[in-house]
């Protein structure tokens, strides 16, 4: 197996993360799977932020673990969790995330276009 490519994040590929001071609300309808003020907004080069939410803060009941993997240069191998009862791989999370975003363990990220996402300041 070949060895994977790490890269740190700089100049030609910023990525910040910071405490979000909003409370951040993950739902489908009207349920809720996430309710948070300790959010992490992840900003990446010029993509959307990314809001990370601690799981301490998401209903893990609502969720089950996939096999499906990917892999990030920038922030190490990412896995999934399939939104019940069928948005497979809504959800995922960095487990061992790389050094440059390790504030990222222990929390969740959400497909936006699987969930709403609230920010209430």
């Amino acid at each position: 197996m070949a060895e994977k490519t790490v890269k740190i994040p700089g100049p030609d590929h910023p990525i910040t993360v910071v405490k979000n001071p909003d409370r951040v609300v993950v739902k489908v309808g009207d349920r809720v799977l996430a309710d948070t003020r300790d959010a992490l907004s992840l900003q990446e080069a010029n993509y959307p932020a990314v809001q990370y939410i601690p799981r301490k803060d998401v209903d893990l009941t609502q969720l089950e673990r996939t096999d499906h993997q990917t892999y990030c240069p920038y922030k190490g191998d990412a896995s999934y969790y399939t939104l019940l009862p069928d948005a497979e791989n809504a959800v995922w999370t960095y487990e061992q995330p790389y050094d440059a975003v390790a504030d990222i363990r222990e929390h969740l990220a959400f497909y936006p276009d699987k969930v709403s996402i609230e920010i209430i300041a």
